[in-house]
């Protein structure tokens, strides 16, 4: 009994170690068989993932950067190392545009010689009206206004001939002497009737096609020697103010010393600088083109008298 027991009993316990050993082998092959399972489904499913090379990722990067810099275009913010760089681009901007005006006015100037020459070509050969019209030695251009009508009598009081005196010295010595005014802003008003009827008693005005105005005074002298050059073909023109008294015989004994000389400009000549500060009086608007800041007006005569020769007055002319 006591054998059969042990021997059953034995029986039991190898049993028992044999169905844990069993346990533990199948889990073993489970693991591994899930394993196993999860490698073939990346393989299969093509999800296993590799380290792209160093020189892949720099070269994604780059062409990345690129498309980025493709779409934004200028839309990117701007640095602040940009945005102060701004106020330094207005100067050389400045700068830029002043001397493409330089340039500008001096293909001008080279133009406007080049069509001086033309015309003198083009008058080399003289019509038989050129031949047949009067040379003068000089015409006197007395710049007035409507209201000076004082300053006129006092100048035919004196210096300027008055009726056959006048005409006997452009006769014998060629030198013609008129009053220079234009119009009034109303043609035909009394400003410009009193001039005709100053003019039928004196005869000694010269009317430009111009407005009378304080600001026009530069361009009533242009016109007035344009005027001048297309009436009388004279050797010299002379602006001078109705407040100067002249002595024609030293202007005349003075322009006689330069008649060999081309391009006479005569006058009281001076030189200023060149007011370039905004809202001061007289300020140049156009005052890099005489130079840098600081710089000089070109010597030029002042206004109250100043002769100048036919070429210049033709240029003038020609250019005004």
């Amino acid at each position: 009994m006591s054998f059969n027991k042990s021997r059953g009993g034995g029986l039991g316990a190898g049993g028992a170690e044999e169905l844990v050993l069993r346990g533990s082998i199948s889990k073993k092959w489970t693991f591994l068989l899930c394993l196993g399972s999860f490698c073939i489904g990346l393989l299969f499913t093509n999800r296993m993932w590799t380290m792209p090379e160093p020189k892949e990722i720099i070269r994604r990067s780059t062409m990345e950067v690129e498309k980025m810099n493709l779409v934004s275009g200028d839309c990117a913010p701007k640095s602040i190392g940009d945005v102060k760089d701004v106020p330094g681009e207005v100067p050389r901007t400045q700068d830029a545009i002043q001397t493409l005006d330089k340039t500008i006015s001096n293909l001008e100037m080279e133009l406007a010689s080049a069509k001086a020459a033309q015309e003198s070509m083009l008058k080399v050969a003289p019509s038989s009206e050129s031949e047949g019209k009067r040379k003068y030695f000089m015409v006197i251009g007395i710049n007035t206004a409507f209201s000076s009508r004082k300053r006129r009598d006092s100048v035919r009081a004196t210096w300027m001939p008055q009726g056959e005196k006048r005409r006997k010295m452009e006769e014998e010595k060629g030198i013609i002497i008129r009053f220079v005014i234009g119009h009034s802003a109303t043609s035909g008003g009394i400003l410009d009737r009193a001039i005709d009827a100053e003019d039928r008693k004196h005869g000694d005005f010269m009317r430009l096609d111009h407005v009378e105005g304080y600001l026009e005074l530069a361009a009533k002298t242009k016109s007035y020697f344009a005027t001048a050059v297309s009436m009388w073909d004279a050797e010299y023109y002379i602006k001078v103010d109705d407040d100067v008294h002249v002595n024609i015989a030293t202007l005349g004994n003075t322009l006689a010393r330069h008649r060999s000389k081309p391009r006479v400009y005569i006058g009281c000549m001076k030189s200023g600088p060149v007011l370039a500060q905004k809202g001061v009086r007289y300020h140049e608007p156009e005052y890099w083109k005489f130079g840098e800041w600081g710089n000089k007006y070109f010597r030029h005569a002042t206004g109250q008298l100043y002769a100048i020769s036919k070429d210049l007055a033709s240029y003038i002319a020609l250019n005004k």
